[in-house]
């Protein structure tokens, strides 16, 4: 994986040493693994970033175009794409209004609800998702760092802190999308 430079030291495991130096040992474990999530995202949100900026997209407008591309009609309203992306509204249309620009989306009246206006992805919007669909998963996704086994691990303790956080309703999460 193409991090930067490296340090001489993991400063994440220093900051825990002197966690438990200061009198807070008792909130070190807790520190160390917040800490190093956040830290791992912001080194995988740069690989992600890298892989993306030839085709002209970030993560945000990725997973737009990448959710449309899933859907039957190609389309969806803006209200639901920030729930299932779990994103503001405003973040929702910022997003299309950069894809539309691009030519990656238009947006369409919603045939039934005169209120509601849809997202739908274009087929030139289509080509550049599939594309960098494929990039990600040859130089981000598919490039772990840990054994398959790991991996699963590392899913299934990710989904339990967001459950525990509400993030989701496990009874409902347990039912298809």
């Amino acid at each position: 994986m193409p991090f930067r430079t490296r340090l001489r030291f993991d400063p994440v495991a220093e900051a825990e040493r002197q966690w438990r130096i200061h009198g807070w040992g008792d909130a070190a474990d807790g520190m160390a693994v917040v800490t190093s999530i956040m830290r791992v995202q912001q080194l995988y949100m740069g690989i992600v970033d890298a892989v993306l900026r030839p085709h002209e997209l970030t993560f945000a407008r990725f997973e737009v175009l990448r959710l449309l591309a899933f859907t039957r009609e190609g389309s969806l309203p803006l209200g639901k794409i920030g729930s299932r992306l779990q994103v503001h509204p405003a973040s929702v249309t910022s997003a299309i209004d950069r894809l539309e620009r691009q030519g990656f989306v238009v947006r369409v009246p919603h045939p039934t609800d005169g209120r509601a206006v849809l997202a739908e992805i274009t087929p030139t919007g289509r080509a550049v998702v599939e594309r960098a669909t494929l990039d990600l998963n040859e130089q981000a996704f598919s490039q772990m760092p840990v054994p398959d086994s790991d991996v699963a691990e590392l899913v299934r303790i990710m989904r339990e802190i967001r459950r525990v956080a509400g993030d989701f309703d496990q009874a409902q999460a347990d039912q298809p999308a």
